[in-house]
């Protein structure tokens, strides 16, 4: 479940970054230092309402999780994140573009705003990682049951467990080190 949420982490925070770094050689209406100085502290509102939003949601399908049995599909990570960048890359492409146009405007605000986004997602699912390893379990989200890469969306009605070694996700949907 939360390799769903880490997935669109890396793919808004490098892009907005990027973005922000090209926003910061344009002079823009408002100016660099307006533009960066309002653009951080969107940065920082952005990370925060990604990172809080619907997190009533997932306690509320954690509570009611129950053990994924033997035949049930459990998908790989890789499979996964490639799953869920494929069918968000023209939306990632779009913001992008956008968060690299806002530059004219307010010089590097759009890419901090992308990369808030990112940070604010890489930071949820290290906060359901760290409920997976107080549980003891790591969370999953039925494969037919995931619409649009939404793992909390209507047609989740709750998570399967499994062991904290099942898999190839650590908690929190960072790949697992082979030792």
């Amino acid at each position: 479940m939360a390799v769903i949420v880490r997935a669109g982490a890396a793919p808004m925070w490098w892009p907005g970054l990027l973005a922000a770094a090209v926003g910061a050689f344009v002079p823009g209406l408002a100016g660099r230092r307006i533009g960066l100085l309002a653009g951080a502290a969107m940065f920082l509102v952005t990370l925060a309402v990604v990172a809080f939003a619907r997190t009533g949601r997932y306690a509320e399908l954690a509570r009611g999780a129950t053990r994924a049995g033997r035949s049930d599909f459990l998908q790989d990570r890789d499979v996964t994140v490639r799953n869920w960048r494929r069918g968000h890359r023209w939306w990632l492409l779009g913001a992008f573009l956008v968060a690299v146009a806002t530059a004219a405007v307010l010089p590097g605000a759009g890419g901090l705003v992308l990369a808030g986004a990112g940070a604010g997602l890489w930071l949820k699912a290290a906060r359901f990682g760290r409920r997976e390893v107080r549980d003891d379990v790591l969370y999953w989200v039925r494969t037919d049951r995931v619409e649009n890469g939404r793992p909390a969306g209507r047609q989740v009605k709750a998570y399967q467990t499994t062991g904290p070694v099942a898999g190839d996700a650590a908690p929190g949907g960072a790949r697992r080190r082979r030792q």
